[in-house]
């Protein structure tokens, strides 16, 4: 097991990691900015280096900046949480090369499933539900023109390299098309670096459902089955519930299965997550990987009793998992809502400021993830979610 690991993120994923290193008798240090200064996360580490001034790219973004307070501090390993570099397979390659072990994936699997494109291709040869598409990128607009003729409208024009709803358009029509994949190559270029596209059937009315994943450094992956994420506002996730409500048990076990196959053909370790479209017809298509820890984890830790913070530390120190599939039973369901500062009568843009009371919630079974507190300025740089409140139902 290592003895100190560094946090390379904020807010409270980085609290999250803190405790589960604590938990192994790891020592944590925390990074933070001149804007967090005062936060929870740097506060509850048994150390803690300022890597810059608020804005990203000049600190929890600063690859530069945080290899260098890791070797400060002497660190055996890098948690990246979520967001920010968390899915940057530079800096897991930049780490390892410092002699600095990156927790998360090999950079080959994070290359293969965090290329869209790459993964379908992958996930077709073993047999994961895909949706109708083209097999590669689409290079030109006559390209695209005859393929969508092939499919049908209504299609996706998706980055390859995209994430988070950018580098998307809907087209309804060849006009739509024209116009969609322009503005999708432009986004795509703006924000990953990459103008890569590809074109894929789009799913109308769709349920959002994806497969918690784990494997370690042997070759042991297992399911911790699946999260319902549908409630969503621009397309970014709000209400999460584990097991999905619409899905039979036999109907999931076979989603996660081949989600768990997927993953293994990657040759991938740690956590990661395979997330699915599901129509009306309980028909599945691949949506991405995510290749790291996601934002609504604890919701299947409640229903599964699997730390899966804890487990990526031990499995990045080489420990094969802890558990075999047949141990992993669903007990019960649960649902995460995410907590962000916003202000509703503005669109619910983002809302930072001092949070004058704070009153968190109890009672059997309830869990709120946060750094936030009494007295506590959130800062206008980051993301505006500040918590999550996981409860049985």
């Amino acid at each position: 097991m290592f003895s100190r690991i560094l946090i390379a993120n904020r807010g409270e994923i980085a609290v999250r990691i803190i405790r589960a290193a604590h938990e192994l008798g790891v020592e944590a240090v925390a990074v933070y900015s001149e804007a967090d200064a005062e936060s929870k996360h740097v506060k509850m580490a048994d150390h803690a280096v300022c890597i810059g001034p608020p804005p990203p790219n000049e600190s929890y973004l600063n690859i530069p900046r945080i290899i260098a307070a890791a070797e400060i501090a002497n660190v055996d390993a890098i948690h990246p949480g979520y967001g920010f570099l968390a899915e940057n397979a530079h800096f897991a390659e930049v780490c390892r090369s410092c002699n600095i072990e990156f927790i998360g994936p090999s950079v080959e699997a994070m290359q293969t499933l965090g290329d869209k494109v790459a993964c379908k291709q992958l996930a077709i040869k073993n047999k994961v539900p895909t949706s109708p598409g083209s097999k590669g990128a689409v290079e030109t607009e006559a390209e695209a023109l005859k393929l969508a003729k092939e499919i049908g409208y209504p299609v996706m024009i998706k980055a390859s390299a995209g994430g988070g709803g950018r580098g998307m358009r809907v087209a309804l029509n060849d006009g739509a098309l024209r116009t969609g994949m322009k503005a999708a190559i432009a986004e795509a270029e703006n924000a990953f670096g990459d103008g890569t596209v590809y074109l894929e059937k789009f799913i109308e009315n769709a349920r959002h459902v994806e497969v918690q994943v784990i494997g370690d450094t042997q070759g042991n992956v297992c399911h911790l089955y699946e999260r319902d994420c549908t409630m969503q506002r621009r397309k970014q996730k709000l209400i999460e519930e584990a097991p999905s409500p619409v899905l039979t048990r036999g109907e999931a076990e076979t989603l996660c299965k081949s989600a768990a196959r997927l993953a293994k053909a990657a040759g991938y370790h740690t956590a990661g997550t395979v997330e699915f479209l599901m129509d009306s017809k309980k028909q599945f298509y691949l949506m991405e990987v995510n290749t790291r820890v996601q934002v609504e984890h604890p919701v299947t830790e409640m229903i599964t009793g699997v730390d899966i913070v804890k487990t990526t530390i031990e499995v990045a120190a080489g420990k094969p998992l802890s558990f075999k599939q047949k141990d992993i039973k669903v007990n019960g369901h649960a649902i995460e809502v995410r907590i962000n500062a916003e202000d509703p009568d503005k669109g619910f843009i983002p809302s930072a400021g001092v949070v004058q009371e704070f009153a968190p919630p109890g009672g059997l079974g309830v869990r709120l993830d946060t750094h936030c507190h009494a007295g506590y300025r959130i800062p206008p740089n980051y993301d505006s979610m500040i918590g999550k409140l996981i409860v049985p139902r």
